[in-house]
Formats: structure tokens, C-alpha cells, sequence
């Protein structure tokens, strides 16, 4: 039998963008069926596969993004989320080929369906790039998405402080207005497809949320006080306002969490 960490790896060195998404969900699917053994004994990859194309740029070097009133800025706002989502696929899948062993199946349930989620999120705003006369890997992308990975690749509760309670919370914070941008635009399709995606990112926070907490309640830890010190030393960035204070309820990120660390 297969086992979960190779399905995984497997994932990950795919680096066709429709090849990645197809795999994610057929993932999902062994992992339904109980074709995988829950082993991840196999090395995830320091870095997935990447296609050619989106040209990846460091921060610096991206093009500034209008904010999306006329076709041309929508295209580029969609463009730079199907990244996103296209990395957040990786994402979760490293974290259930990396870190999978180290928990419960239930971890592992949620986490594949997160996975599924992302690839289908991306389909979603690819079709409508190309229903826009674009496609994903027209423009180019931020190269430093990954990096969060990167420098939690040792340690599951960085992990999970850092990507679903940090950098996915965020998205709680931002998409609201997005939303509204594209309405005002009178682009109703993207506006629904950004909703959708919104709506799904609030249960992949409290996923987040969850197992962090039950990890720590497992060592013996202090939930808040193990992520602002983890926050403190692994995260680059600034936590900053404003905050989608009931997104972030929601899903189980209380104010007690980043009201004290946020600059």
C-alpha cells in the first residue's frame, strides 16, 4: 500500500499548475478510501516544483496593482490570487506529508480536505482569467510565498502558528473589501467566486487554530502565549491592522491572540 507522505511528495514535485490541482484531489480521494497508510516516512522536498511560467519576482520587483475598477487591474488582482491559492496548495500538502505523522488521522481529514479546497479554488479563478481573455502565468508572481515553509519546516506548531493563523488569517482581513471592489466594478462572477473562497478560508483558519491548540494542550503548553512567541521569532513580517474581528472569531482566533503582538 502507498503511503501518505509518498502521495504527498508526489504532489509536490508535480509543477504543472492543472497537473498539481488534479493530483491534490486525487490525493483527497485515496486518502478517502483508505488507500494510503498514515506514514510519512519519506523527506518532503525543501521546495516544490515549479512551471515556467509565472515569472516569480521578489517582492520588491512586482508590478504595483491597480485596484481593480478596470479589467486590466481585475485580471492582475485574480492573477496574483490564483497564486495563492496555486501555492497554498503545496502548503497543505507539505504540511500533511511533513507533520502528518505527528498526528491523528483527524489532522490529516482536515488538512487533505483543506488541500482539495485550494485546487479547487484555483480552478476557479483560473477559468476566470481565461473567461477574462487571460490564464494563469500571464503576469508574473511573488516568489516568496513559500518562504513561511521555509522557515517552519522543523516544527508543526510553527507551522500552524504561521500559515493558517498568520498568513490565511490575513486573507479574512482583506477579501471583504476585494469583494466589494469587484462589485462596485460590476463584476459579479469574480466577486462570487472570491466569496466562496472566503467562506472556506475561515474553517482553514479554525483548522489551524484547532489542532495549534490541541498540540499545545497535548505538551503541556500555553496556547496564546506559545504563539506570540512563535510569531516573535519566526514570522518576517508585521501583524497589522485592521482585522476582521468576527471572520477571526469565527474561526477560533480571538482577539487574545494578536491584539497584544499587532503593530
Amino acid at each position: 500500500m502507498a503511503t501518505l507522505g509518498e502521495a504527498a511528495r508526489a504532489v509536490l514535485l508535480t509543477a504543472d499548475p492543472h497537473a498539481k490541482r488534479r493530483a491534490a484531489r486525487g490525493l483527497a480521494r485515496a486518502w478517502r478510501r483508505g488507500e494510503l497508510a498514515h506514514r510519512c516516512d519519506v523527506a518532503m522536498p525543501d521546495r516544490p516544483a515549479r512551471p515556467a511560467r509565472p515569472e516569480l519576482l521578489a517582492p520588491a520587483q512586482m508590478p504595483r496593482r491597480r485596484r481593480g475598477g478596470s479589467q486590466r487591474g481585475r485580471i492582475a488582482m485574480l492573477h496574483a490570487l490564483a497564486h495563492i491559492e496555486f501555492v497554498a496548495i503545496d502548503l497543505a500538502v507539505d504540511l500533511v506529508g511533513r507533520f502528518g505523522g505527528e498526528f491523528p488521522r483527524g489532522f490529516v481529514d482536515d488538512w487533505i480536505g483543506v488541500a482539495a479546497d485550494e485546487a479547487m479554488h484555483f480552478a476557479l479563478l483560473d477559468r476566470r482569467l481565461r473567461q477574462l481573455g487571460s490564464f494563469y502565468g500571464d503576469l508574473p508572481a511573488h516568489a516568496g510565498l513559500w518562504e513561511a515553509a521555509e522557515a517552519t519546516r522543523d516544527d508543526a506548531l510553527a507551522r500552524l502558528a504561521i500559515v493558517p493563523m498568520v498568513l490565511e488569517a490575513r486573507g479574512l482581513d482583506v477579501t471583504p473589501a476585494t469583494v466589494d471592489r469587484f462589485r462596485a466594478a460590476g463584476d459579479e462572477v469574480s466577486a462570487n467566486i472570491l466569496s466562496r473562497i472566503y467562506n472556506d478560508e475561515i474553517r482553514h483558519v479554525r483548522a489551524g487554530t484547532v489542532w495549534f491548540g490541541q498540540k499545545c494542550d497535548e505538551l503541556g503548553f500555553n496556547a496564546v502565549e506559545t504563539w506570540h512567541a512563535l510569531v516573535k521569532s519566526r514570522f518576517r513580517g508585521a501583524l497589522k491592522p485592521p482585522f476582521n474581528d468576527s471572520a477571526r472569531a469565527r474561526a477560533g482566533l480571538t482577539q487574545e491572540y494578536y491584539a497584544v503582538i499587532a503593530s
